[in-house]
């Protein structure tokens, strides 16, 4: 753990540094080989399959390349990445984006996604089917909060910056309650499809 957070600080210096220098294609390349495996991971868990999580994921990386230069650092990039991912991804969810979408054109960030996707492919296919199957049935804001809680060790204030819509702060109190309700909700389904003993 404490190597996932020095390697985290690190990367996030280096991020800084090249965004100071208004250099955002360093930028960009350090964030998404840096943090794109475990958005990738986080995106395929809350997708309906592994298409759709192509196309968020490239959706996400066009996404972060528009928003670097307006970043304003007072959150970290990877709570900053995150929310952006499940942006893309809800907005992919939704009935008027599916009608209207267009292919983007192949560009940096695009090359950058695919590149990730092929790289960590292997790595992100190894998830348990148990647990895959329990994950798909909660509602993707549940899924949002087990993965980046859980899987990707987020700090609730970076959960919250995640979950924030239109800069109304979300209460980390009443995250870690919803997270508490959503482990009791698991454990539950878990228990009544004999995944649990007793």
């Amino acid at each position: 753990m404490w190597v996932l957070v020095s390697c985290a600080v690190v990367l996030e210096r280096r991020i800084a540094e090249a965004l100071q220098r208004q250099d955002f294609e360093v930028a960009l390349t350090e964030a998404i080989r840096g943090y794109g495996p475990q958005i990738l991971g986080y995106v395929r868990s809350i997708c309906r399959g592994s298409e759709d999580a192509g196309d968020v994921f490239a959706q996400f990386a066009e996404e972060l390349w528009r928003a670097l230069p307006t970043f304003r650092r007072n959150t970290t990039l990877r709570a900053f990445a995150y929310r952006l991912a499940w942006t893309a991804a809800a907005r992919f969810y939704s009935d008027a984006y599916r009608r209207h979408r267009e292919r983007l054109p192949t560009s940096m960030a695009s090359r950058l996604a695919a590149s990730i996707q092929l790289e960590h492919m292997a790595a992100v296919e190894r998830e348990a089917a148990d647990l895959a199957k329990l994950r798909a049935e909660l509602a993707p804001e549940e899924q949002t909060l087990l993965v980046l809680r859980l899987d990707r060790d987020l700090s609730w204030a970076e959960i919250a910056d995640v979950l924030a819509e239109d800069g109304r702060a979300v209460d980390q109190a009443a995250l870690r309650k919803r997270f508490e309700r959503l482990k009791a909700k698991i454990a539950q389904k878990a228990k009544d499809q004999g995944l649990l003993d007793g």
